[in-house]
């Protein structure tokens, strides 16, 4: 059986949100929508609010996971990372970071690359 786009995508957060979580960081919620835009994950590194961009790709061919965030991606994730903050307001500082996950020498298990403050307003 074949999985589907959504259920790798699905899977690889699972990976990057455990991976995560054994650095140290608490999860707040998850693949939260907004109009143009959605936040992968959110979470928490002491009083810090880390927005979590995951990309995944399974091979090289089109380029890293790293590149395929395009400058329009970036907008869309400040600009979602700054509704959020409207509506759930904080004190403390916040940032956009980067899971890439692509192709490991274990088919099994992917290449793990966690990028803090990968994006900035």
């Amino acid at each position: 059986m074949t999985r589907t786009s959504y259920q790798t995508g699905m899977e690889a957060e699972d990976l990057a949100l455990s991976y995560l979580q054994q650095q140290g960081l608490q999860l707040i919620a998850r693949n939260v929508r907004f109009k143009g835009g959605e936040l992968d994950l959110i979470m928490q590194s002491g009083n810090i609010r880390v927005f979590i961009e995951v990309r995944f790709r399974k091979s090289r061919y089109y380029g890293s996971a790293l590149e395929s965030i395009t400058h329009s991606k970036q907008q869309r994730l400040i600009r979602s990372a700054m509704l959020y903050n409207q509506r759930f307001p904080t004190h403390h500082p916040w940032r956009i970071d980067v899971v890439c996950l692509s192709p490991g020498p274990n088919a099994d298990s992917p290449s793990i690359e966690w990028l803090q403050s990968a994006i900035s307003s």
